[in-house]
């Protein structure tokens, strides 16, 4: 559908605030929050949502363990310098 052919609320719409890598506002149609569905939609996710937590090389219990596992090797290289 050109932009011609647009029904006549649409074409009415107020516009998304944002901005192109060009430079210009978005031509999208904007949603009561002030941006299109694209540049501000429903957030991803509501707080305390366990489907997303880290999970991975940074999560916390990760860090912690690699700490753990780099102070014992900074011990161990320690003792062997004073039994040499």
């Amino acid at each position: 559908m050109s932009r011609a052919e647009q029904p006549q609320s649409l074409k009415q719409a107020r516009r998304c605030l944002a901005r192109t890598r060009k430079g210009t506002a978005c031509q999208c149609p904007a949603m009561p929050n002030g941006r299109c569905r694209i540049h501000g939609g429903l957030s991803p996710g509501v707080p305390g949502n366990q489907n997303a937590l880290k999970h991975g090389r940074y999560s916390r219990d990760y860090l912690a363990i690699r700490r753990a596992v780099a102070e014992m090797r900074r011990e161990l290289h320690s003792l062997k310098k004073q039994m040499d």
